[in-house]
């Protein structure tokens, strides 16, 4: 068996759960798919699947393989097609990832549009908190905000995050406008871990204020609400909190003083050559993005 059909032979064990299940689905004996799966894990040196009377489950590192040979076996159908005269649209799979919070927000209505516009593709979003290596955990596009490291990646730039201060006019009315950093010690506090990690708040122009929070949470939703509710102020990406600033429900404090926006880019790694399925993503991603006055 060559190494395609061991590929092939692999993925139908990986998706049924079982080599039986995975001969009856390819139409070959079991002992053919165990043999493939075996020359698979011999030529690599490392063990891809976790076997037991009960169950068969991918390693770690068959997790990362089995993505990858998902998106090199779609990528030889897209190549059979174009080659044949017969591509009409993308298809196939790849993976997308991005942090929590802005991949729920705007990741997901690009997935969700691009879906419906082509049926025959499918997609995995790993929306977490944490930089994935796109090469080593097999992940095709990533949405990245801040300062990128020198790399072999490709990078778009599609907008900028501002984080900023805010309360609800019922807190102002109550207490006030700060009209300076220094002014915030009067105030009651209220940070989101992953946007304020530490009780000292950084402004322009290197200036630090240390406050002392009423309520640290380790999500940002659960600060806005505070802040929705008249609690106090505290501090945010404007993406997050775009749709109640519209409405009036909360109003930005010491825009004079913002640190300067983090970038946006969308970042992916094979450039040019990128399957169909990844470039027209990446095209709307990139367009989508970029019309969001919230990210601009």
């Amino acid at each position: 068996m060559d190494r395609i059909q061991a590929m092939s032979a692999f993925l139908a064990v990986v998706d049924t759960e079982g080599f039986s299940a995975a001969a009856r689905k390819l139409g070959v004996s079991p002992s053919v798919v165990t043999r493939a799966v075996t020359e698979l894990e011999e030529r690599l040196g490392t063990r891809l699947l976790t076997r037991t009377t009960r169950f068969v489950r991918l390693t770690d590192t068959g997790r990362v393989y089995a993505e990858n040979c998902r998106r090199i076996l779609a990528d030889l159908d897209e190549a059979d097609s174009t080659a044949a005269g017969t591509h009409a649209a993308p298809r196939g799979q790849f993976t997308v990832t991005s942090s929590v919070n802005f991949g729920c927000m705007h990741v997901a209505p690009v997935v969700r549009d691009y879906l419906s516009r082509y049926p025959e593709v499918t997609i995995h979003c790993w929306f977490i908190d944490r930089k994935v290596n796109l090469v080593d955990e097999g992940v095709d596009v990533a949405v990245r905000i801040g300062a990128l490291p020198d790399s072999s990646l490709q990078a778009i730039r599609v907008g900028r995050v501002r984080q900023v201060l805010c309360a609800a006019p019922e807190y102002l009315e109550r207490h006030g406008v700060p009209r300076r950093p220094e002014e915030l010690e009067r105030h009651t506090i209220v940070t989101a871990t992953g946007v304020t990690p530490t009780p000292e708040f950084r402004f322009r122009d290197e200036l630090k204020i240390r406050l002392q929070p009423r309520m640290t949470t380790s999500t940002n939703e659960s600060a806005a609400a505070m802040a929705l509710a008249g609690f106090g102020i505290t501090r945010l990406p404007l993406y997050q909190i775009a749709p109640a600033l519209r409405r009036g429900e909360l109003q930005l404090l010491l825009e004079e003083f913002e640190r300067p926006p983090l970038p946006i880019h969308v970042v992916h790694r094979e450039g040019r050559n990128a399957a169909p399925r990844i470039r027209t993503f990446i095209d709307m991603a990139v367009a989508a993005l970029r019309q969001d006055a919230s990210l601009q």
